[in-house]
């Protein structure tokens, strides 16, 4: 099996080492080349050009979101076989691959961690499957949880796992203030630990991810409730977030 990944940084890398066996094939493109060829160097790959001519068994999309649809038009047709995208959304690629790769097995993938922080848990939308793919998904589960979805819950489903998580914890970063650890509290310390672990990341994708889902504004809504409520509604809003958590 020969694949061709498109985005050599650390997301395209990932996948690449959590499928490869001694029978597959990588060629790694990036819009910076010298990025291509360490991922390549790593991987005992090749890099390629962005627009090579060259055809895969299947294709992997390891780029931005918002440049999703623009290279699943680009790279499908270097694909005969399979396209697959661990982009992080999943109705825009799926969208783009049923238009560019209609004859083609389909294949979105979540990795619902950093790849830093692998293996996890894999969130897979399977549009149309076949050998490629298959062999992709029971490569990726030999270290990974693999469970499958739709667009649509996916979409739901990162509205609060990521968008609202993120609004949340970064709120908490930019609104509190320095104090001696000493006063550190079962609940301070580990949000402390969640703001440096979100802070630790890349601002660009989580831009990306705040600018692809709703969610954000529903947790500023919920902070204006709490900071006007009086003693009586802030119970009343404690005991709200109760049956919230409870029913989840």
């Amino acid at each position: 099996m020969n694949l061709l990944v498109v985005g050599a940084g650390t997301m395209g890398r990932w996948f690449a080492a959590s499928i490869a066996d001694p029978d597959s094939e990588f060629a790694f493109a990036d819009t910076d080349f010298d990025v291509a060829t360490a991922a390549a160097d790593a991987l005992d790959g090749r890099a390629v050009s962005l627009d090579t001519d060259d055809r895969f068994d299947g294709v992997c999309l390891a780029v931005p979101i918002s440049t999703v649809e623009t290279a699943v038009a680009e790279h499908a047709p270097k694909a005969e076989r399979a396209i697959i995208d661990v982009t992080g959304d999943m109705t825009a690629p799926i969208e783009a691959m049923g238009t560019h790769a209609a004859n083609r097995e389909r294949l979105s993938l979540h990795p619902l961690f950093a790849p830093e922080n692998a293996p996890g848990r894999v969130a897979v939308v399977a549009d149309a499957t076949g050998p490629v793919t298959d062999t992709v998904r029971e490569r990726l589960a030999e270290r990974n949880t693999l469970f499958e979805t739709t667009p649509e819950e996916h979409a739901r489903a990162m509205r609060t796992v990521q968008v609202r998580a993120h609004a949340a914890v970064m709120a908490y970063a930019l609104a509190g203030e320095a104090v001696p650890e000493a006063f550190e509290t079962p609940i301070s310390g580990p949000l402390d630990s969640l703001a440096e672990q979100v802070l630790s990341g890349s601002p660009e994708i989580y831009a990306e991810i705040q600018d692809t889902f709703e969610g954000a504004k529903a947790v500023a809504t919920a902070a204006e409730r709490i900071a006007e409520a009086d003693k009586a509604e802030f119970e009343t809003l404690y005991r709200e977030a109760r049956d919230a958590m409870d029913g989840r």
